[in-house]
């Protein structure tokens, strides 16, 4: 029996629901997922085994016309993606009239390789909004197979599998077969202390904030974390504390319960917060943090 093997590539721009469609697609929740643009920073490996194939999904931050050093090195992950993709998955929405980002999409246009445009978020969408936007993009993107969806609700999902599935080229697997993805535990749980800063404070503080995890101790019962929110400011970091450290509690009562659910064991998580100034705009610090 022949294998199939490869790398989907997940670009768009920001808040189309890119994360929440590699979840639906891997059956995990690899890719925290928020209402806010600029949530995802990282390209993140979800892979899926079956007997005869492996599919390696690519989430990528949303293409954005950079405003720090940061938005560069997220930047470069979207770059990277275009390099190694078997097929491509385009997303966009029901409210996006024109992607912000000519430079993405005029790459998009030249790719040879098989390219799904996803319209997410139609169930928000009459009937004719929907049928206007899969003209628009069929115009722009002659040679893509466009398919309306809801990534939230499910709506479609199998119609995208079934077609990735078909286009899947002939290959051995790229990672062992036990594998969920190619990130570290450390990172999973980084991320889920970071999207719940996204979810509990606004403005510029969850954009200015990194988790770092300084310890990850697996006992026989139970696992032991030491992780550090790093901020901008000392204003940013009263903020993440909070009165009292009401919301740092906060932040770290509801992150410890996604990490076990996660790792199906017992968490003992401790958060703490430390200022490093302008640490976007540093390029040897974006390096230390990992980008």
């Amino acid at each position: 029996m022949s294998h199939k093997a490869g790398f989907v590539s997940i670009v768009g721009s920001p808040n189309v629901g890119k994360s929440t469609l590699m979840n639906q697609l891997v059956g995990e929740k690899l890719s925290i997922v928020t209402s806010k643009a600029q949530t995802t920073r990282h390209r993140i490996h979800g892979i899926v085994n079956g007997e005869d194939y492996q599919m390696v999904f690519s989430d990528t931050p949303g293409v954005v016309n950079a405003a720090y050093k940061l938005h560069n090195a997220m930047m470069s992950y979207v770059e990277s993606t275009f390099k190694d993709a078997d097929i491509m998955l385009f997303i966009t929405d029901i409210y996006e009239s024109e992607m912000n980002h000519v430079e993405t999409l005029a790459r998009i246009q030249k790719l040879t390789i098989p390219v799904l445009v996803i319209i997410n978020k139609v169930d928000l969408a009459e009937q004719s909004q929907v049928e206007t936007r899969m003209k628009f993009w069929k115009e722009k993107l002659p040679n893509a197979e466009i398919i309306p969806a809801s990534a939230l609700h499910g709506f479609n999902k199998e119609w995208v599998w079934d077609r990735l599935m078909e286009l899947l080229p002939e290959s051995p697997p790229y990672f062992d077969k036990e594998e969920l993805s190619d990130r570290p535990m450390r990172f999973f749980v980084s991320e889920m202390i970071r999207e719940k800063i996204f979810l509990f404070t606004d403005k510029e503080v969850p954009y200015s904030c990194q988790v770092e995890v300084d310890t990850y101790e697996e006992e026989d019962d139970i696992i032991r974390i030491r992780a550090v929110i790093v901020v901008e400011r000392d204003s940013q970091k009263g903020i993440i504390i909070g009165k009292g450290g009401a919301m740092l509690k906060k932040i770290g009562r509801e992150a410890r319960k996604d990490i076990e659910k996660f790792v199906q064991k017992h968490i003992f998580l401790e958060t703490f917060v430390k200022v490093d100034k302008d640490w976007r705009q540093s390029d040897i610090k974006l390096k230390k943090y990992g980008y």
